[in-house]
């Protein structure tokens, strides 16, 4: 019990900064919702079907940019300076150019919302906040970049601090711009977008500034030569990187596909959706900062071939986000009248959303053992069986079930998060008994 008490020590400082940084890309999203959802459901509902689309690319972007970390916690443990440098550069290569491309995929494909059935008016006010905030992910993908570095190296307090700064930045625009105050023209969720687009550019270049100027990161700097740049580098972290991203990728679009059909219900439940996953994404996120701490104690771990507390190490991971998750799970069955209010004040919206928060704290233990047993199979290299259960839980279970239960026995929305809620039990199972499987099979070298 000893060794669980210094692992519970070790993952809440490696963790806590993470959650924190996670979560501020959460809450640029929550802060947008909040302050436009005081201009009437209609705004929040075109602010919500926006973020639906960004967050897909989003996420494949983070999730692509998480292929770097294990890789560099191993070479950390292993004492590799140089090998870092090499995983830095070519990381940043990737990062920067998918981040292009994810743009340019946005600009040229935004129309097709016109097409998913989707209110008319809603969509007219999307798009053009979908592609301000499309923008926002080439700097992003820097900052990212160099967060999933410094994560690598164990040191995850810099990007916390910067995320903290980008948030706070965010929401004094927000209410500059949203509003119109102090001089400035209103612009409604427009200015959410420019305010979001602004708060990245602002946290990239302090983070770039960050690594360029501390003497903790001199070592590595010395290393970095572009043309340290090769296939085998560029491959290794693709073939993490990659599935990593197409593991967020389906889940979040699985969400969003779940927007799409409550749109088939009507703008408030569009609204009432978007609250509840905005608080259930809040609790993700924070779970997902005790995944990074499991990517990178595993990562480190191997690179030390030390194989108990590797496990240790996870076992006590799942300890503390099962503990966490079910203290959220409580405070949204508890406040689930509350918790709405602080984004609309529509009553139709409110006892929407309450119901489904309900749901959603049923679903929050599953959710943190999946997302911790996908950071733990990331720092064994292990991401293509771990795709194929989440596309297996979504596709082939969850939305399924969703929709024969929403549309065929007319439980509405309730019925699409029931499916949900099907589909991430079954992974979190799943993943849970893959780590268990391929943990035992190492061996000291």
């Amino acid at each position: 019990m000893q060794n669980y008490k210094e692992h519970f020590k070790l993952n809440f400082h490696l963790a806590f900064p993470v959650m924190l940084s996670q979560l501020g890309h959460v809450l640029v999203g929550t802060a947008d919702s909040m302050m436009v959802g005081r201009l009437g459901a209609l705004p929040l509902a075109g602010v919500s079907l926006g973020n639906v689309i960004f967050h897909v690319l989003l996420t494949f972007g983070i999730g692509l940019s998480y292929g770097s970390t294990p890789l560099i916690a191993a070479a950390d443990g292993a004492g590799d300076h140089k090998r870092i440098g090499k995983i830095l550069i070519n990381s940043f290569i990737i990062n920067f150019l998918s981040s292009i491309l994810l743009t340019l995929v946005v600009f040229f494909s935004a129309d097709i919302l016109f097409t998913v059935n989707q209110p008319e008016e809603v969509v007219e006010l999307a798009i053009p906040f979908l592609e301000i905030i499309t923008l926002s992910l080439i700097p992003l993908m820097l900052f990212q970049t160099f967060r999933q570095f410094m994560e690598g190296l164990s040191m995850t307090k810099a990007a916390m601090w910067i995320s903290v700064f980008s948030n706070l930045l965010n929401i004094g625009l927000n209410y500059l711009l949203i509003f119109g105050k102090f001089g400035f023209e209103p612009m409604g969720l427009l200015g959410a977008a420019w305010a979001t687009l602004i708060s990245r550019i602002v946290m990239a270049i302090i983070i770039i500034v960050y690594f360029l100027m501390s003497s903790k990161f001199q070592l590595y700097r010395s290393s970095i030569d572009f043309k340290n740049w090769n296939f085998h580098g560029y491959s290794r972290i693709l073939k993490i990187g990659v599935p990593a991203a197409f593991q967020y990728i389906i889940e979040v679009g699985a969400f969003s596909a779940a927007v799409i059909m409550m749109g088939w219900l009507g703008t408030n439940m569009i609204a009432a959706h978007q609250i509840a996953i905005n608080l259930a994404a809040i609790t993700y996120m924070m779970a997902s900062g005790l995944a990074s701490a499991a990517t990178i104690r595993v990562g480190n771990q191997l690179g030390k071939n030390d194989i108990p507390n590797l496990k240790r190490a996870v076992s006590s991971i799942l300890m503390m986000v099962v503990f966490f998750m079910f203290v959220n799970a409580c405070i949204f069955v508890i406040f689930r009248n509350f918790l709405p209010t602080l984004y609309v004040d529509e009553p139709e919206v409110i006892l929407q959303a309450s119901i489904l928060l309900i749901l959603a704290a049923l679903f929050q233990v599953s959710d943190g053992i999946q997302v911790v047993c996908i950071g733990a199979l990331r720092g064994l290299e292990d991401t293509l069986v771990p795709t194929f259960y989440i596309l297996l839980a979504y596709l082939g279970i969850g939305l399924p079930i969703g929709y024969l239960l929403g549309f065929v026995f007319h439980l509405d929305g309730v019925g699409i998060w029931i499916g949900l809620l099907v589909g991430l039990t079954f992974v979190a199972t799943t993943l849970f008994f893959r780590f268990k499987k391929l943990s035992a099979k190492l061996v000291l070298k």
